[in-house]
């Protein structure tokens, strides 16, 4: 039962104030890595396809020639069926986190998406696949725009990109996990077991992890204040102030007294299309539907581009694994650098290094120089990946966060809807140059939107930040 007393005036009035004077601790480590274990098998997930697609083809599951976007036998809609689902979830659904909270959330949707990915493991038939990939979708969808908002509200300003940053650090791993199974087991068939099955399964074993380390996990003190929740949120202040205090030995300087006061109000979605938002909300839709070309365009088809320009599929899988090791490498690029160069500067530089390595791997046919640009695009996907999940959650208010993150963030759904067709499309055309060119587009629109005009954020309060 919801908590409606009041506390001090005083303890209510810098509740805010007393999160943002947080000094880095391994308490909030903890917190923030036990929220991102979440999001490693979302990325996993979203990762995945890309790698096990020549298992899936190979199978006769499904084809990799273009075709139209209701056959259920073309690769591209396996990919087109998890993106709608999240599409869904980001635009339909993302204001669940708002009302329910984000530690309810955080649970239920990875429960939800375990189940759906395990029966994906069981299937053969594309159409039954493509349902289950459209489930784990939706929760899958709904978990990205949660977490981004839980870890973004339990930060102080001074370390918030850096711990939102440190968190895609570990999250990112799971992209070369996922990589490296799936070179080791999909030209197998383990116990008679297609390889590829059990990359899937094994993803599906994040609802029974994420239920084991949820205990303990406090709501966003952020999400109580705006729901009126000002005893809570004052109580899980409280606790981590008293877990800070006795982990650093001394006792914690003074809030700010510039943080406003903490009210409770109920957010409407129309609030991003006000005056003060609209203008993020553009830049950051433009981005979300650009960031995803690259990324996806890229990740989901780098078995694929490899084989194109006549690797093996054995090679092909083994050059994929090492090429998105530097994955992680690059949100540790991020984490570095996320409070001491401006984060709308990072997404350009990212955006314009991607554009260029593109052009070298579309050209490349040796494989030193194969390996390297591959490379050089993975890190820098990753590095924009990490700096834009903080970035985008610190550009509107706690009261609509969710909701405008899942509306900003439904139209890199879109965009993935249908990357896989066109990617099929320009390959058949054009080959891997025709790819890259595309890519290479969306890397200017990122430059021009974010660099023209992104606010800047860096050690700034989300109130004051986003009022």
């Amino acid at each position: 039962m919801e908590q409606h007393i009041e506390p001090t005036q005083t303890s209510r009035r810098t509740i805010l104030a007393r999160i943002d004077r947080l000094p880095p601790s391994r308490h909030l480590v903890g917190l923030v890595a036990r929220i991102a274990s979440g999001g490693w098998f979302e990325f996993y997930e979203l990762f995945m396809p890309g790698f096990i697609s020549l298992g899936l083809v190979k199978a006769g599951i499904y084809a990799l020639h273009p075709g139209s976007m209701l056959d259920p036998h073309l690769f591209a809609s396996f990919l087109a069926s998890f993106f709608f689902g999240m599409f869904l979830s980001a635009t339909v659904f993302s204001f669940i986190s708002d009302w329910l909270g984000r530690r309810a959330i955080f649970v239920q949707s990875m429960v939800v998406y375990s189940i759906a990915q395990l029966a994906i493991a069981f299937l053969s038939d594309p159409a039954a696949i493509d349902f289950a990939r459209f489930v784990a979708g939706l929760a899958v969808g709904m978990q990205l725009i949660n977490n981004d908002s839980y870890i973004t509200e339990l930060t102080p300003r001074a370390t918030r990109g850096r711990y939102m940053t440190a968190a895609y650090l570990f999250i990112l791993t799971a992209i070369p996990v996922s990589a490296f199974l799936a070179a080791a087991l999909v030209p197998l068939a383990p116990f008679g077991i297609d390889g590829w099955r059990i990359v899937v399964a094994i993803g599906a074993s994040s609802g029974i992890i994420v239920l084991l380390i949820q205990r303990g996990l406090p709501e966003s003190p952020r999400w109580l204040e705006v729901h009126g929740r000002f005893a809570e949120a004052d109580a899980v202040v409280s606790d981590i102030e008293a877990k800070v205090i006795a982990e650093l030995g001394k006792p914690l300087p003074p809030p700010s007294a510039e943080v406003p006061d903490a009210t409770a109000k109920t957010g409407r979605w129309t609030e991003m299309f006000s005056p003060f938002y609209l203008p993020r909300t553009i830049v950051i839709s433009i981005f979300q539907f650009s960031q995803t070309i690259a990324v996806f365009g890229f990740t989901a088809f780098v078995p694929i581009l490899l084989v194109k320009q006549g690797f093996t599929i054995v090679h092909s899988l083994y050059y994929t694994a090492i090429i998105v090791l530097l994955a992680p490498v690059g949100a540790a690029c991020a984490s570095l650098f996320a409070e001491r160069i401006e984060r709308k500067w990072q997404l350009v530089g990212s955006a314009i290094m991607i554009g260029a390595s593109g052009t070298v791997f579309a050209n490349a046919h040796s494989v030193p120089v194969v390996m390297i640009s591959g490379a050089l695009i993975s890190l820098f996907n990753n590095w924009l990946i990490a700096i834009f999940h903080p970035y985008a959650a610190e550009l509107f208010p706690t009261r609509i966060r969710a909701r405008a993150v899942g509306f900003t963030f439904s139209w890199s759904r879109i965009s993935s809807i249908f990357v896989g067709y066109w990617v099929a499309d320009l390959l058949a055309a054009f080959g891997p140059r025709g790819v890259f060119v595309m890519i290479a587009f969306a890397m200017l629109a990122i430059v021009i939107g974010i660099g023209g005009f992104g606010p800047r954020t860096n050690g700034r309060s989300l109130e004051i930040l986003s009022p």
